[in-house]
């Protein structure tokens, strides 16, 4: 695994937590909505009385994954804390720190920085060369 690799796992399982986050707040809505038809034709042969049971479970299951990976996140968040701080040279750490665990952009971080992209980019590189992956 690259140094780039390793750094990037937090984002990534924060685009999973946010995407699980999407899909409760989904399962809500469709928990809330209330539809009755109103019709001279017979009913379905076979209606799911337990809908709304149903969607409730599949809310509770997912917010039991998001908590797991919640958990997961800090945690790797303070290991990836601990090989940035490992880096001798501040100025790697920071943006290092801004990119791979606070997810700004790399215009945020040339703005915060006061940089062009272009030195961001090259001081990323040489950053990324001096990281320990464990």
């Amino acid at each position: 695994m690259t140094a780039k690799d390793y750094l990037s796992q937090a984002y990534r399982i924060d685009q999973r937590i946010n995407s699980k986050i999407d899909q409760v707040s989904s399962l809500r809505e469709l928990a809330t909505k209330a539809t009755a038809t109103i019709s001279d034709m017979p009913g379905a042969a076979t209606p799911n009385v337990h809908r709304m049971s149903d969607i409730v479970c599949k809310i509770v299951s997912l917010e039991e994954e998001i908590n797991a990976d919640i958990d997961r996140l800090v945690d790797l968040k303070c290991e990836i804390v601990s090989v940035i701080k490992r880096v001798a040279n501040t100025e790697f750490q920071t943006l290092l720190e801004q990119r791979y665990l606070c997810f700004r952009t790399w215009e945020e971080i040339a703005v915060a920085m006061s940089y062009n992209v272009r030195t961001i980019y090259r001081l990323h590189d040489q950053a990324l060369k001096c990281v320990p992956v464990p």
